[in-house]
């Protein structure tokens, strides 16, 4: 079923069948999350590689279960959707990293990282990223869950302190299923590129659009200094009245300290 909005799933999977064999693509009217329902189905032996997108989410998730609303009401207020598919890197490392980097080259040049998983524009949140495994191994590797929401449209209402950025600000023709058509087979060749080379070779690049390089910032812990980009393991460098920390756990958040 594909809604009421033209995703144009054929070239969807045309671009990306050469690159992941089997790829099925898929628009659901609503669902709770498409993260949850790639797991529930991976978990019921449904693991080809799968693009699932919603039209709506209602319980849509962020990183470390918080709960992501994104977008207005009206399908195309928000872009919402997961890709599901076996992998086997050596090192699992940067992989949101490497996601939010693709998703970031491929929507707009002004579009800046905040580790770990989240895109901004203008110091406000745009998009976010949560990957996840359905804890069933493959003889190739695990199955992966790469969930992306995106806000489309202005966010009405909600308890914001800073009201998120929306991608048709930044292009008006990027509504929802154009800004799918241009992510999905640039982000399927950049999970395959972490799985063969890690995220070493993309430290680079997604330092050259880190939204707090060089900032002075704040850890959930406490620890206060100055944020010096990311490491080839993907792991946030501060410099700190103590020394150079690596902090590699996702559990750990930063923010930037407000200006003096």
């Amino acid at each position: 079923m594909s809604g009421s909005l033209s995703w144009r799933l054929d070239a969807i999977e045309q671009a990306v069948a050469p690159v992941l064999p089997g790829f099925i693509a898929e628009v659901l009217p609503e669902i709770d999350s498409t993260n949850t329902e790639l797991i529930r189905r991976a978990r019921a032996g449904r693991d080809a590689p799968t693009l699932l997108v919603a039209e709506r989410q209602t319980a849509g998730r962020g990183r470390m279960g918080r709960h992501w609303q994104g977008g207005p009401g009206e399908p195309g207020g928000a872009l919402a959707f997961s890709l599901g598919l076996p992998l086997a890197p050596a090192d699992w490392s940067g992989l949101s990293l490497a996601v939010g980097l693709s998703v970031a080259e491929s929507l707009h040049p002004d579009i800046r990282l905040k580790w770990p998983n989240d895109l901004w524009w203008q110091g406000r949140k745009l998009a976010g990223i949560l990957v996840e495994t359905a804890g069933t191994a493959q003889a190739d590797g695990r199955f992966v869950v790469i969930g992306v929401g995106i806000n489309v449209e202005p966010l009405e209402g909600g308890d914001f302190s800073t009201r998120p950025a929306w991608l048709k600000a930044l292009d008006p023709a990027l509504d929802a299923p154009t800004a799918l058509g241009r992510l999905v087979q640039p982000l399927v060749r950049a999970v395959r590129g972490f799985e063969r080379h890690g995220f070493a070779p993309l430290a680079e690049r997604f330092n050259a659009r880190d939204a707090f390089a060089g900032l002075a910032v704040r850890l959930s812990d406490g620890t206060e200094g100055q944020a010096l980009g990311v490491a080839a393991n993907g792991a946030l460098r501060v410099q700190t009245d103590t020394g150079l920390r690596e902090i590699i756990s996702s559990e750990v958040s930063v923010r930037p300290l407000p200006s003096a």
